[in-house]
């Protein structure tokens, strides 16, 4: 059984809270990479968004020393929303992208669809030897209908519930997670759930921590959301979507939610250690975010349970795609193949928690234990998710629309919109931004 060592957890806590404090940053190597250029060497450019898990499961220095003459120059940036737009304008100029520039799932249906002439094809590079490799669903995101893949996936994002533990016992709830999963048959009866810890919680605690985050994890169980299987928008039109709002709406309208912003407001990052909230739908990525906002004190009181209804459901998960205006191609197509190879796959995992689309590095990852999260098997938690998550329907403007949708709902939480204004006013933003 693989377990995730305290003293590697206490590192990656350090590293990310380091790290998402600044809207971008580099490593080091920034400038031993010119050197190595000079020495006849390459610097292998990297750019990514977030925490991909690389740098802080020690892959990039490991590849280096696999391959001398090789220096990585590494960068990323904390929001996404920032890093796209910029990386648009690199590759509408031909000049400035990385040589391994990350995707964002909600992101890929647009370039397959609409940057083909942009993004190099990997089957004919060393990268190609990993598609077979790939859930089927992840790798035909990225692929285009001449047959190009245009990217490899990283990680994928199978859901599950994480909660502290010590706030549910306060409040009487059961804080096993079997015991708490067989209270929780539907989303319905999350929020009745709810309702009875707002009566019995510690001051200053909500249930969950934003209407968007919930929002997010009931849509992320269905196959279609925005768009239908034949690529037509219908994100108005599709009833799951609108439930989905209206419950979402509904938590906000009954003050179970802690009417934080995720990854944009600051409270939201203090409220993982300091209690604001006691309940988070969390993807596999979501662990080493909290892992590194909640810091040593948050060891042993979080927990991890299955979605209400033991429901599969998937949210979020990347690529790596190499520019055609990279410089070293050959090199980082040899990158990406060593960084998606089940082994990395796994390492990232275990010190992150984002897990993999490598069907081998699944199955290496399938008994992984976790120790921050009182010995939770996150393996078999997120294992079980991605196999019963259904395989999604990505459309080029989904990124557009949650983001449209999510902030409507926060309009509700902290403006007193009610849903239905809040719905309108999200119909009326998306038909400007959509043509």
């Amino acid at each position: 059984m693989s377990t995730v060592r305290a003293k590697t957890l206490a590192a990656l806590a350090t590293t990310i809270t380091g790290a998402l404090l600044v809207t971008s940053c580099s490593t080091a190597q920034s400038g031993s990479g010119d050197q190595a250029a000079a020495d006849g060497g390459k610097a292998v450019t990297v750019s990514l968004f977030g925490t991909f898990g690389y740098e802080e499961a020690g892959l990039f220095d490991e590849y280096e020393k696999l391959n001398p003459g090789v220096t990585i120059q590494y960068e990323s940036t904390q929001g996404e929303n920032n890093y796209w737009p910029a990386l648009q304008t690199k590759l509408a100029s031909g000049n400035g992208a990385a040589d391994v520039q990350g995707i964002e799932v909600g992101r890929i249906a647009d370039v397959v669809a609409n940057q083909g002439d942009k993004w190099t094809d990997l089957t004919s590079t060393p990268a190609g030897e990993q598609i077979p490799n790939y859930l089927d669903w992840k790798s035909a995101a990225a692929t285009t209908k001449d047959g190009k893949v245009l990217a490899l996936g990283t990680d994928i994002g199978p859901m599950g519930l994480c909660y502290r533990s010590d706030l549910l016992g306060q409040a009487g709830l059961p804080t096993d997670p079997a015991q708490l999963a067989a209270r929780m048959g539907s989303w319905d009866d999350y929020l009745a759930l709810g309702r009875e810890f707002k009566g019995k919680a510690p001051a200053g605690t909500a249930w969950m921590d934003s209407a968007g985050g919930f929002y997010n994890a009931i849509v992320s169980t269905e196959q279609e959301i925005y768009y239908d299987g034949s690529g037509k928008l219908v994100w108005d039109s599709n009833p799951a979507v609108k439930k989905a709002f209206d419950t979402a709406a509904t938590a906000a309208d009954e003050d179970l939610t802690a009417k934080l912003e995720q990854f944009e407001d600051p409270a939201w990052d203090k409220g993982f250690g300091g209690g604001a909230f006691a309940t988070i739908a969390c993807p596999a990525w979501m662990v080493g975010y909290i892992k590194g906002k909640a810091g040593d004190a948050g060891s042993g009181k979080w927990n991890i349970t299955s979605l209400p209804g033991g429901a599969g459901g998937n949210w979020g998960g990347s690529y790596l795609g190499i520019p055609k205006s990279a410089k070293h191609p050959e090199e980082a197509a040899k990158l990406v193949k060593w960084l998606t190879d089940p082994e990395q796959q796994a390492k990232v995992f275990e010190v992150g928690g984002n897990f993999p689309s490598n069907t081998g590095a699944i199955d290496l990852v399938a008994d992984t234990t976790d120790d921050y999260f009182q010995g939770a098997p996150i393996g078999q938690i997120f294992s079980g998710a991605a196999k019963a998550a259904p395989t999604q329907v990505l459309g080029e403007e989904d990124a557009v629309v949650k983001s449209s949708l999510v902030q409507s709902l926060l309009s509700v939480e902290t403006n007193g919109v009610s849903p239905a204004d809040a719905w309108n006013a999200a119909s009326k933003d998306l038909a400007n931004q959509i043509s």
